[in-house]
């Protein structure tokens, strides 16, 4: 992947009971800032990524894919998302994107002592794909791997309207001892690159790692 950024670089967020979840992001991700004073500053920010994005378009566009992601904001913060990512690059000849979204969220209170599993049959109940649990170095994971609608907003297609899309996903939730949920979910909706970024993405979630209050390693039970 080639992309005028930062290479690999390790990352992290303390949920409750001061647990710290860290994990590697490869060479190429663009980050949407996450830490502002205030909207004025979030917006500096977004302007400031949409010209390292986009440093070929106009200003309009570039403005344009900024109100975008700000329109996302609101959504991250219901979700619990505590770092978002994108990355673009060419996978034969073609165009390919893909972003990664991880949060923390609360575990169901009913999920009792095998919250794996109560994790995976939910998904199933709810048919958002094909679900699967695995065993990661940190500890047992559920994943989900589906499709799901969604659109280009109109300021960013040449047809000058909302353009439908579909999302190829893949999300993989980790069950705490604290009482949340790590997600992880990756998506992109260009089908040339899901291999490139599948693979790159079972990466990200191998390389999670979990630490107490002290800094000594921590692995899930079950």
């Amino acid at each position: 992947m080639t992309t005028d950024t930062v290479g690999e670089a390790q990352r992290g967020l303390t949920g409750s009971d001061g647990v710290e979840v860290r994990w590697i992001m490869p060479e190429g991700f663009f980050e949407l800032p996450f830490e502002a004073d205030d909207l004025d500053e979030l917006a500096d920010k977004l302007v400031e990524l949409a010209k390292k994005t986009l440093p070929r378009a106009d200003e309009e566009v570039q403005l344009q894919w900024a109100a975008m992601c700000a329109a996302n904001y609101d959504e991250f913060i219901e979700a619990g998302v505590q770092y978002a990512g994108f990355v673009t690059t060419e996978v034969d000849d073609v165009r390919c994107t893909a972003t990664v979204n991880v949060s923390l969220m609360d575990l169901d209170e009913r999920a009792g002592k095998d919250p794996a599993g109560f994790i995976a049959t939910t998904l199933r109940h709810l048919e958002l794909g094909q679900v699967g649990e695995v065993q990661l170095p940190c500890g047992p994971a559920v994943t989900c791997v589906g499709n799901r609608p969604g659109s280009v907003d109109a300021g960013l297609t040449q047809s000058g309207r909302d353009e439908p899309i579909w999302t190829s996903f893949i999300q993989v939730q980790i069950p705490l001892t604290n009482g949340t949920v790590l997600l992880l979910e990756m998506g992109t909706p260009t089908v040339e690159g899901w291999d490139v970024f599948s693979a790159m993405f079972a990466g990200v979630v191998k390389s999670v790692r979990f630490f107490d209050a002290h800094g000594a390693p921590l692995v899930m039970p079950g």
